[in-house]
């Protein structure tokens, strides 16, 4: 029995930036503390957190994908640039702001995806959201 290998190029999906808003009923202060502690985060966000200084490795299902925080202004703004080689220079990042005309807080969440995956990520972050939400009363 003769076994045949051959390699096929396989096309890489373009990555691309998604940009989704949320109006929360809850104050920045209040955010940033589910976008930056370990017992918020694991309520909505991930499994498991663990920080040691400023890398955070997040787990999903037993799965581990570590970022660095590269910036972190208190209830403005944080920026989590991923630490694996897949995807270089791709980040994580969360803009905490406030409506002047309804004084809710806004928190604009920067993310990326394959093209073909917009849609489905923009789900999951709705999903995230709705639970964070719930967990802070918002």
């Amino acid at each position: 029995m003769t076994f045949y290998s051959y390699a096929s190029e396989v096309p890489l999906m373009n990555r691309i930036t998604i940009e989704v808003d949320y109006l929360l009923k809850a104050s920045p202060t209040i955010v940033y503390t589910f976008l930056t502690t370990p017992a918020c985060l694991v309520r909505w966000f991930c499994d498991k957190v663990d920080i040691e200084a400023d890398e955070y490795t997040f787990t999903w299902q037993g799965f581990d994908q570590m970022a660095k925080l590269v910036v972190d202004i208190e209830d403005e703004i944080l920026k989590f640039q991923w630490m694996d080689g897949d995807n270089e220079g791709e980040y994580l990042e969360y803009v905490i702001s406030v409506s002047p005309v309804t004084n809710e807080t806004i928190l604009k969440i920067t993310d990326f995806c394959d093209e073909g995956d917009a849609d489905s990520q923009r789900q999951l972050w709705e999903s995230q959201i709705k639970q964070m939400k719930s967990e802070m009363g918002a």
